[in-house]
C-alpha cells in the first residue's frame, strides 16, 4: 500500500508538472524571441530621423555607429538609387546608384519586398535573423534598415528559464513523493501492527494486542482485533475451569481406588497397581494445576521455553515400564541414554512423547514382542528411535491423522498426535517405518536450533522431509 500511494503521487505529479512546465517553457521562448525583435525594432527606429532630414554617406554612417548595434556591425541602410539628377546631386551620388551603409546580409529580394509592402518583416540570415525597417525619405523613396538578430540574442536566458522550470519541477515531484511516502508509512505501519499482533495470536501469545491508532478504518479493525482478543482469552479460561473441574471430579474415584489397591498385599502385579495408581493421581493433579492457571500463554507453542535431559527422562520411563514387559516376556533394549542429552522440551512433554509410544508397543503388540528406545544426539537435532518386533503399521500416514484409529482396536488415535506436536513444537517431525526388528519404528527428530516448525508439510506427510534433512541424519552419532 505504501508504495502504491507513493507510485500514484509521483504519476500524478509528473502529469501536472509537466501539463504546466512544457507549455511555460515555450511561452519563456516566445517571449525571449519577441523581446529581441522588440529591441531590434527599437534601434531601428533610432535611424528614422536621420534618413527624414539627411541621406550623404557621412551622416549615415555617423548615425548608424552612434548604436550598439550599429558599432557592432549588426545594422545596415539601404537606400534605393536616385532616378534623377538633381535628386542625385543632393545625395551626393550619380543616378543609379544605390546607397549602402554597414553589412548587408538580408538577399535584395527581402529588401524589395519590403519596400513593396511598407511593414517591417524578419528575414532568416546565417547565423540569425534580420529585421527589415522600411522607412520614408523626404525624396519619396523607401530606405530599408536592417537591423542582425543573432541566434544566441534570439534565445537568451531560454536555458536558464528552462532550467528553473525543470528544478521546480523536480522538487515538486521529490515533495509530493515524500509526502505520499509519510502519508503511506501512517497507514501501513498500522496494518502491519495489526497483521503482527494476529501472527503473535496465531502462535499462542494471548496477551498479543493492537494499539487503537492510525485511520478510522484501521482503527476499527484494532478495535474489533483487540475485543476478539479479549474473547479469545476468556473462552481459554472458560475452558481451563471446565477441565479442572472435570479432572477434579475423578479424585474421588481415584481415592477409592487408591484405598483399594493398598489393600492388594504384596507382590509385583500389587505393586504395578498402587504405582500407576499413583501416577494416575499425579497426572490428575497436573491437569488440575495447568487449567487453573489462566495467565496469558506468552512462551510459544508446546514445549518452547522449558528443557530436560532426555536420558534421564528415558531412563525414568523404561525402568517403568520395563517391570510389565518383564511380566509379558518381551526382551527390552535400551541404547544412547549414558551421558546427559540436553533437549527444547519440558520434562512432563517428553514423558507423556514416551509414554504414548510404550504403551502401544503394549497395547498393539502380542505379548512376548521385544521392543527398543535408541537415543541419537547431534550437534543441531536428537533423534528418538522407539522399535519394536510385532505385526507392524499397514497405513502409517492414516495413523498420524489425529483421531484415527486405523483397525486397531482400543486406539483413539491421539498418542501419535501428541508425539508429533511435541516434536513439531521444536523444529522437528515424526517418521513412522520398518525398525530392524521386523515391525514398526516411530522416529521422533526434535530440533536443538530453537526453531518452530509452521509448515503443515511436516510430521505426518512422511518422506516430505525438509531439503538437507538426510545431511544432517549423517551427522548423528550414538
Amino acid at each position: 500500500m505504501r508504495w502504491a500511494l507513493v507510485r500514484v503521487s509521483l504519476a500524478v505529479t509528473v502529469m501536472v508538472v509537466l501539463a504546466f512546465a512544457v507549455p511555460l517553457g515555450l511561452v519563456i521562448k516566445e517571449m525571449a524571441k519577441d523581446r529581441a525583435f522588440s529591441n531590434a525594432e527599437r534601434w531601428a527606429a533610432t535611424i528614422g530621423p536621420t534618413l527624414s532630414i539627411a541621406t550623404d554617406r557621412g551622416s549615415l554612417e555617423k548615425a548608424v555607429m552612434s548604436t550598439d548595434v550599429g558599432s557592432a556591425g549588426q545594422m545596415a541602410v539601404h537606400i534605393p538609387a536616385a532616378d534623377k539628377a538633381d535628386k542625385a546631386d543632393d545625395a551626393g551620388r550619380a543616378a543609379g546608384v544605390p546607397l549602402e551603409i554597414g553589412q548587408r546580409r538580408a538577399s535584395q529580394r527581402d529588401l524589395d519586398t519590403t519596400r513593396r509592402l511598407g511593414r517591417a518583416s524578419i528575414s532568416e540570415v546565417p547565423g540569425g535573423s534580420a529585421l527589415l525597417q522600411p522607412t520614408a525619405l523626404a525624396s519619396g523613396q523607401i530606405a530599408v534598415v536592417e537591423v542582425f538578430v543573432p541566434e544566441q540574442d534570439v534565445s537568451n536566458g531560454v536555458a536558464t528559464a528552462w532550467l528553473v522550470l525543470a528544478g521546480v519541477g523536480v522538487a515538486l515531484i521529490v515533495g509530493s513523493v515524500a509526502v505520499a511516502d509519510r502519508l503511506g508509512v501512517r497507514m501501513v505501519r498500522p496494518a502491519q501492527r495489526l497483521a503482527g499482533a494476529a501472527h503473535d495470536l496465531g502462535e499462542g501469545k494471548l496477551g498479543a494486542r493492537v494499539p487503537e491508532e492510525g485511520p478510522t478504518e484501521l482503527r476499527s479493525a484494532a478495535v474489533a482485533f483487540n475485543s476478539m482478543a479479549d474473547q479469545v482469552v476468556q473462552l481459554l479460561a472458560n475452558e481451563r475451569e471446565l477441565a479442572a473441574d472435570l479432572s477434579h471430579r475423578l479424585r474421588t474415584p481415584l481415592t477409592v481406588l487408591r484405598l483399594n489397591a493398598a489393600s492388594l498385599g504384596e507382590g509385583p502385579a500389587a505393586e504395578q497397581t498402587r504405582a500407576a495408581v499413583q501416577q494416575l493421581e499425579r497426572e490428575v493433579d497436573t491437569i488440575i494445576r495447568t487449567a487453573r492457571d489462566q495467565r496469558p500463554q506468552t512462551q510459544g507453542p508446546l514445549g518452547a521455553g522449558t528443557g530436560c535431559d532426555a536420558s534421564e527422562v528415558v531412563r525414568e520411563r523404561m525402568a517403568f515400564w520395563s517391570a510389565l514387559a518383564e511380566d509379558e516376556g518381551r526382551k527390552v533394549r535400551l541404547a544412547g541414554v549414558d551421558r546427559p542429552v540436553r533437549i527444547p522440551v519440558g520434562r512432563p512433554e517428553l514423558a507423556a512423547v514416551l509414554d504414548a509410544l510404550l504403551g502401544n508397543v503394549f497395547r498393539h503388540t502380542p505379548e512376548g514382542t521385544a521392543f527398543s528406545v535408541d537415543v541419537h544426539n547431534g550437534d543441531d537435532a536428537v533423534i528418538v528411535l522407539v522399535s519394536d518386533a510385532g505385526p507392524g503399521i499397514t497405513d502409517p500416514e492414516a495413523a498420524m491423522t489425529r483421531g484415527n484409529s486405523g483397525e486397531r482396536a482400543g486406539s483413539t488415535g491421539l498418542g501419535l498426535d501428541i508425539v508429533r506436536r511435541v516434536a513439531e513444537s521444536t523444529g522437528g517431525d515424526v517418521r513412522i517405518g520398518h525398525s530392524v526388528l521386523g515391525g514398526t519404528e516411530v522416529r521422533i527428530w526434535i530440533g536443538l536450533d530453537g526453531r518452530r516448525a509452521t509448515d503443515g508439510r511436516q510430521g505426518h506427510r512422511l518422506g516430505r522431509r525438509k531439503r538437507g534433512a538426510g545431511k544432517r541424519s549423517a551427522s548423528l552419532n550414538h
